[in-house]
């Protein structure tokens, strides 16, 4: 149990109090989140911004400048994906459904996870920071993350998709960083992922939306 322990409790040792109760909450909350987003509740967005603006600050605090702009990505996101979720028809139908992305939502995915990996490549440059191998994947899973976001925001069938993608690398990533609830609370997302689009993909085969 001793190994297991360390990898968990070990990074926290000579962390600060105040920086382990704000990632236990945001820990707490990132997992309401998903589980809200599973349901299609737009509770998602409130919990997640709770969970990414925590871990927005905690990363500027570790100078963890990736990770920091992911987050601050989902924040903004997060916003916007409320709003749009809350809309409503006269007849006080919501105006957003799950849908699969058509063509056009396709090619603006792709230019939102480039976008997303040069501004993130370029915030490292901007402070100077080294970028090593696993910044690198960083700058990968933040494009990943981004367009993922944009799609729930949309109520895209494949959203969850890219979130089950970017949670399996970014697992081992923080396992291998030492962050040991990070990478549980992935594996976590991971498995809420997959459960996620089982529940979008059978709402969407039970009720397509009409035009």
């Amino acid at each position: 149990m001793n190994p297991i322990f360390d990898f968990f409790i070990g990074p926290y040792e000579d962390r600060e109090f105040s920086l382990i109760i704000l990632e236990a909450t945001a820990f707490f909350f990132g997992i309401a989140s998903v589980v809200y987003a599973k349901k299609e509740d737009i509770l998602v967005y409130p919990t997640g911004l709770v969970a990414t603006v925590i871990t927005t600050y905690i990363f500027f605090v570790d100078n963890l400048l990736g990770d920091m702009m992911m987050n601050f990505y989902y924040s903004i996101m997060s916003i916007y994906g409320w709003w749009n979720w809350a809309r409503r028809r006269d007849d006080r139908k919501p105006v957003v459904h799950i849908t699969r992305t058509n063509k056009k939502e396709k090619w603006v995915g792709v230019g939102f996870f480039f976008l997303t990996m040069l501004v993130t490549y370029g915030v490292y440059k901007a402070f100077g920071a080294e970028i090593g191998p696993t910044n690198y994947v960083d700058i990968f899973t933040s494009g990943v993350f981004f367009t993922a976001m944009w799609y729930m925001a949309n109520k895209k069938l494949e959203n969850w998709t890219l979130w089950i993608l970017g949670d399996l690398i970014t697992v081992p990533l923080y396992a291998y960083r030492g962050w040991g609830m990070f990478s549980l609370q992935y594996l976590i997302f991971t498995v809420l992922a997959v459960q996620g689009y089982l529940a979008w993909k059978k709402n969407l085969a039970k009720s397509p939306p009409t035009s």
